[in-house]
Formats: structure tokens, C-alpha cells, sequence
């Protein structure tokens, strides 16, 4: 037959990786393959939550290096350690201050028995401390958080005795300004960084491959819970994989810009629903090379950065995932989730379909061999035919190449497009009988 004589030349077929004879089965092994793989490849440099997964060691001068920048170690570790670091630094300032007033008014001799303010020579008039109303050191712990605090509750001040007192008292309140200042803006910055923003900023779960005018493109979705937009957002994708240059250097980690757009190309988005961001496999694309079983085995990551200015606050966020190869679905499109209510005249976005997909007709070669295949057609001259819906072979994707021969009868040269899994049976033309087209197919 016409059909196997194509498929042992190496015809489309065996051009576009299609078992002719059992497609389903071919790609259910596939499918069995990709869950044993993922069980092996669980390495991320990205996860899923945006965090990367990196761990720093054997850093010199690590504790030095960090307290060097205080301000934003604080505010990058956990609130924990920031809330103990806001406690203790007042009150070690209240103690600290305390030791010294006590000095202070021992050394002046304010604490001894006959000076203390029920001792007879205050009473008397005969002696003024540097303090008043100091018994001990409780009493100085109390007048260093009223001083530095300026609560001033009108028992306990300073008097023109002691020169010393007032340079304590001085640096003191400068002290104290200090001290509020840098950990009310430790405060405010963990409580307003952008990073919290980036909660809210939603990747889909898997990205797929499939057509989209006539090219393979890698498509994964993205979104935003808030109502408050995300101004002037962008997209931007990198592919982590491992690298042999000429000279035979191994890059582990080799980083390659993988270019990504919204629909219409462009990496600036108007963020105001969920966007389908857009990969075209071409010549230029990393993945130009790698069919759908060639993807299962293959080790890399593409890392996913979405950056925007919050509008509510001005500063500027990011929001990173990352797709492994067994979160990549070949063969699959996203449902739409944006529609327009007229009850209430206002677009609808149901977001439990967010990370919804539907398998499509898709080649299951590489975008290469496709070109090649496309290319191949138009220098002999060979049309690609779209069959009716109930012209369609059980088996055969929408489109199936067909070339007229020397006898003025056409020869398949083989399906084109995977059918989707669970694929209905074959459907009748309306008077119950079978296309023309299709028997031609079959007596072939």
C-alpha cells in the first residue's frame, strides 16, 4: 500500500515521530515514561513560590559582612528575629543609660544614706543630688525610659548640680531618637516591600506546546488577584540547562534568554486579566531541536520573572516560578477564563479554570523537522488539505498532507497531527455513510 511504502522511506511519519499504526499506544508510553522521569528529577533552581533554591556556604567574614549592612539584613530575615532585635535594642538602651545615671549619682554621692531624698540633708536643704527622687538603681532604670522616651511624669529630673548629668541626658535623647528612627524604618519596610506583593501575582501550573498559526509555541499563563494593577509589567523567560562549549567546558547552569510576549509579541503587558505569555519555537528558540519524547529526556528549567511598578505604593516587584520538562504539556491549550456578563455589563475572569487545559492536534516532532517538513511540501509543490470533521480517519489529526499521483489518485503521506487521548470513534457524514475523501484513504 501507498501508505506503508511512505512510512518505510522515511516518509513523514518516521519524520514526525508518529507511530502510524498505533498512536495512542505510542504516546500512552510516552506518558509512562514522563512519570517515571519525574519521580527522578526533582531539582529546581526556581521553585514554584518563586523562591530559589540556593544555599550559600563556606562564605568568609559572613557575620562581619552582614553587620555591616544591618539595615537590610533586618529586614531580610524572619519576623521573629526582627521583633526580638526591636525589643532588645530598647530596652540594652535603657539599661544602658541606667548604669550610667547610676554612676553618675554615686559618684556624686546622691546614694548614700544621709543624701537620699528622705535623708535629713535634703530635707535640710543642705545638699542637691544630680538627680532628684534617685534611691537606687531601679530608680535610675526609670528615669533613663522616662528620658529618653520624654514621658516626663514630673518626680525625677535633672538639676544644675552636675555638668555630667546633662551631657548623660543629652546623649540620651539623641540616642533615643536614633534608635526609634532605624527600627520604626526596619519596621515599615519589611511591613511595605514588594515582595509580599508578589503573593498575589499567579503563574499556571504547567505551560504547554501546541500550534498557534501554523508555528509550535511554548505557552504558560499568568495573573493578578488584586484589583490594584501592576504598572508598566513585563515578562521576561530563561532556560537553565547544561552546556558543552567547543573546547569541551561543562556549564552546569548555562543561562539563555528564552524570548516570551503577550499575544501580540510584545513582553509589556496590560496586566488587567490573565495573559497567556507566548514562546514561538523558531529557529532561534532553544527548543527548536527537541520533539515531544526528546522534552522527557531532556534536564533543563525555564526560570520566569514578572516585574511591575505596585501602583498603590510605587515600588517596583517581582514574581518568579519556574517549569520543569514534566510540567511542560504537549499537546494542550489553555481554556479561556474571560467573559462578558451582560447582567451586570462587566468581564467575568473565573479563575478555577486558570490552570484548565484542553489537548489539541499537535505534531509530536520537533519544530525543526516540522520546518523541514513544510518546506519539503512547497518545493514539490504538495497541498495540505483540511478534511471535513466527518472526513477525518480514526487515528488522523485535522490536517493530513495529500500529493496527487502519476495515476491521478492520491497517496497519504501520513498524519500529520497527534489525535487528542480519548478521542471519540470515527463520525458518519450525515446521510450515515463515509466521506468520500475517506474511502479513498481507506482503499489506499
Amino acid at each position: 500500500m501507498a501508505v506503508e511504502e511512505k512510512e518505510k522511506n522515511g516518509t513523514p511519519n518516521a519524520l514526525l515521530g508518529i507511530d502510524s499504526e498505533s498512536p495512542r499506544r505510542t504516546f500512552s508510553l510516552r506518558y509512562r515514561q514522563a512519570k517515571l522521569y519525574s519521580r527522578r528529577m526533582r531539582q529546581r533552581v526556581v521553585l514554584k513560590n518563586g523562591d530559589c533554591n540556593v544555599v550559600k556556604t563556606n562564605l568568609t567574614k559572613r557575620r562581619l559582612r552582614y553587620l555591616a549592612d544591618i539595615f537590610t539584613t533586618l529586614v531580610d530575615i524572619q519576623w521573629r528575629w526582627t521583633l526580638l532585635v526591636f525589643t532588645l535594642s530598647f530596652i540594652m538602651s535603657w539599661l544602658i543609660f541606667a548604669a550610667l545615671w547610676f554612676l553618675v549619682c554615686f559618684t556624686h554621692g546622691d546614694l548614700e544614706i544621709e543624701n537620699l531624698p528622705d535623708g535629713p540633708m535634703q530635707s535640710s536643704g543642705n545638699f542637691t543630688p544630680c538627680v532628684m527622687e534617685i534611691y537606687n538603681f531601679a530608680s535610675c532604670f526609670l528615669f533613663s525610659l522616662e528620658t529618653q522616651h520624654t514621658i516626663g511624669y514630673g518626680t525625677r529630673h535633672t538639676t544644675e548640680e552636675c555638668p555630667v548629668a546633662i551631657v548623660v541626658m543629652c546623649c540620651q535623647s539623641i540616642s533615643g531618637v536614633m534608635i526609634q528612627a532605624f527600627m520604626v524604618g526596619v519596621v515599615f519596610a519589611k511591613l511595605s516591600r514588594p515582595k509580599m506583593r508578589a503573593q498575589t501575582l499567579l503563574f499556571s501550573r504547567n505551560a504547554v506546546i501546541c500550534l498557534r498559526d501554523g508555528m509550535l509555541c511554548l505557552m504558560f499563563r499568568v495573573g493578578d488577584m488584586r484589583k490594584s494593577h501592576i504598572i508598566n509589567a513585563s515578562v521576561r523567560a530563561q532556560i537553565i540547562r547544561t552546556k558543552v562549549t567547543q573546547e569541551g567546558e561543562l556549564i552546569q547552569y548555562y543561562q539563555q534568554d528564552l524570548p516570551v510576549g503577550a499575544e501580540n509579541g510584545d513582553n509589556s503587558i496590560f496586566f488587567v486579566w490573565p495573559i497567556t505569555i507566548v514562546h514561538i519555537v523558531n529557529s532561534a528558540s532553544p527548543l527548536y531541536n527537541l520533539s515531544a519524547a526528546d522534552i522527557l529526556k531532556e534536564k533543563f528549567e525555564i526560570v520566569i520573572i514578572l516585574e511591575g511598578t505596585v501602583e498603590s505604593t510605587s515600588m517596583t516587584t517581582q514574581a518568579r516560578s519556574s517549569y520543569i520538562p514534566t510540567e511542560i504539556l504537549w499537546g494542550h491549550r489553555f481554556q479561556n477564563m474571560v467573559s462578558f456578563r451582560k447582567d451586570t455589563a462587566t468581564h467575568n475572569i473565573d479563575y478555577s479554570l486558570f490552570d484548565s487545559t484542553y489537548e489539541v492536534d499537535t505534531p509530536l516532532c520537533s519544530a525543526r523537522e516540522l520546518d523541514e517538513f513544510k518546506r519539503a511540501k512547497e518545493e514539490t509543490g504538495e497541498t495540505v488539505i483540511q478534511f471535513p470533521p466527518d472526513q477525518i480517519l480514526p487515528g488522523l489529526g485535522a490536517y493530513s498532507p495529500l500529493t496527487p499521483s502519476s495515476n491521478g489518485s492520491q497517496d497519504v503521506f501520513g498524519p500529520l497531527l497527534l489525535p487528542p487521548l480519548n478521542a471519540p470513534e470515527r463520525p458518519q457524514s450525515r446521510d450515515g455513510r463515509d466521506g468520500d475523501v475517506t474511502k479513498k484513504l481507506l482503499e489506499a
